[in-house]
């Protein structure tokens, strides 16, 4: 599908096209209080998840206004236009497309008048499988199409909006049972803030308490920015409802758990508490695991910062090696609009990281970064270090390899660009001549499983051992030993986020 400028420019220059966050959404009901400027405040806590486009929603009990654009939530939001979004409810969202392209339309929160004509705001992090059935829903029931519009999130808003003519809540009741896939959904009309997440609870959700209403969040550190106390996650197959009668609870499905293992790897803040286990807790154990798992002959263990820092320092302390810091990682690079030129293009990796050459020159190195999708970084990785004097490189990975891709809201590389698609091991001696190491290591999954506390059953590991836990529509079907050309089917639909 097509890929605009600043998406081709990250694969190309950074290929900092590992994984890919997603989105983040967050909502907030608080009489009284600036809910515009707490939900801002929050989606900067969740800038990691999704740094395409971002939005926030504001209800002041007769009417709903929606302000959103592309860009980092720092670019879209400045006191001038906050001040402007005044109310006592509020959804917020930032955005990270994966086939959808990025265009101003398809940036969230997206809005519909109901049936009733009221507003409807909603902010969605996950990915639908059945959006092509929906879609054929969508037409049968006659929900219009917004123009230029491409993404799941605009179907579930406009079959919720056509359906709400005994109100809001009682059309999501209705529709969220029919929605198949991974969703975390915030959404409100005029008067009340809703939250949903599917029967797996694939993507997180968590429910905090203000001193004077409430906040719902793709993770614990949006609550502690904003100040909420965190209360507990919001339950697979549940929805919420907030208003001035207070917090009402029901469920649409029955829970059956299959949270996304790779939210300790790679895609939420260290400091996010995720089913009672916190993140960075998890990492530093997965780098003493590793440690055990794959030792290494060496005099220095250093990070691909910032993802692969907790699990380097698990690494040292598993394996005595000393920790350092052999890699300065820039922080102001993250999305642009430039394109760069072809001399620039070469430069590729060095715009993120430059090594420390007085740190690393002579040294064997362990170097542990959290994951490995194409393999261009690594590469490039292991040669900068070489250049910088590095007598030894040997590479630590703190997941295991990456097989298959997500129809659950990641952003992997379509199957055939996955460097370790194709076999049971990942063929871990190929890789590690592709990218250059003297030696390689993943983390096993019984390894990653037991970190993260969560029992084996209560995960999706589907990105390591190609075990969907929701089933793929006809023909994307993919069993654990099955190989199929999945560039040569749509990824879902072309209605995706």
């Amino acid at each position: 599908m097509p890929r605009h400028d600043p998406d081709h420019y990250r694969a190309e220059c950074h290929d900092y096209t590992g994984p890919r966050e997603e989105c983040g959404v967050f909502g907030v009901w608080a009489p009284g209080e600036e809910v515009a400027k707490l939900a801002y405040f929050g989606l900067f806590a969740l800038q990691h998840r999704g740094q395409e486009a971002a939005g926030i929603a504001v209800s002041d009990g007769s009417r709903v206004l929606v302000f959103k654009d592309l860009g980092l939530v720092s670019q879209v939001f400045d006191e001038q236009v906050l001040s402007t979004l005044s109310g006592h409810i509020a959804v917020g969202h930032c955005r990270y497309s994966t086939t959808g392209s990025s265009t101003w339309e398809n940036a969230q929160p997206t809005f519909d008048t109901t049936a009733t004509g009221s507003g409807l705001a909603l902010g969605h992090n996950g990915n639908l499988v059945n959006t092509a059935e929906l879609l054929a829903q969508s037409r049968k029931v006659g929900v219009p199409t917004r123009n230029g519009a491409s993404t799941d999130s605009d179907l579930i808003t406009g079959l919720l909006a056509t359906a709400a003519d005994t109100g809001v809540e009682n059309a999501a009741q209705r529709l969220l049972p029919q929605l198949r896939g991974a969703f975390s959904l915030v959404f409100c009309d005029e008067s009340t803030l809703y939250a949903a997440r599917d029967p797996h609870g694939v993507r997180p959700l968590v429910l905090g308490r203000l001193e004077r209403g409430w906040v719902v969040a793709s993770e614990t550190a949006a609550l502690d920015i904003v100040g909420a106390r965190f209360v507990r996650e919001v339950e697979p197959g549940e929805l919420l409802a907030i208003d001035a009668g207070g917090l009402r609870s029901s469920r649409f499905a029955g829970p059956d758990p299959k949270g996304c293992v790779f939210e300790y790897v790679y895609l939420a803040r260290p400091d996010t508490t995720i089913a009672g286990r916190g993140v960075h807790a998890t990492r530093l154990e997965v780098g003493r695991r590793l440690a055990r798992e794959h030792p290494a002959e060496a005099d220095l263990v250093i990070p691909v910062p910032e993802s692969g820092t907790p699990a380097a320092i698990g690494y040292a302390q598993g394996s005595g090696i000393p920790y350092g810091k052999g890699l300065v990682k820039n922080s102001y690079v993250g999305r642009t609009f430039i394109q760069p030129s072809q001399t620039i293009r070469r430069l590729g990796i060095r715009l993120k990281l430059n090594p420390l050459r007085d740190v690393i020159h002579g040294l064997r190195l362990v170097v542990v970064d959290d994951s490995i999708v194409r393999g261009n970084t690594q590469r490039a990785l292991v040669r900068m270090l070489r250049e910088a004097g590095a007598v030894e490189v040997h590479v630590r990975i703190a997941s295991p390899p990456v097989r298959w891709p997500c129809f659950y809201g990641i952003d992997f590389a379509s199957h055939a660009e996955l460097i370790a698609n194709g076999t049971d091991d990942g063929d871990v001696e190929g890789i590690r001549r592709r990218i250059g190491a003297d030696s390689l290591g993943y983390v096993s999954l019984e390894g990653l499983i037991a970190a993260s506390e969560q029992p084996a059953s209560r995960l999706c590991t589907a990105c390591f051992d190609g075990r969907y836990p929701i089933p793929l529509p006809p023909g994307e079907s993919i069993g654990k030993h099955l190989l199929e050309d999945l560039d040569a089917v749509p990824r879902v639909s072309s209605l995706t986020r």
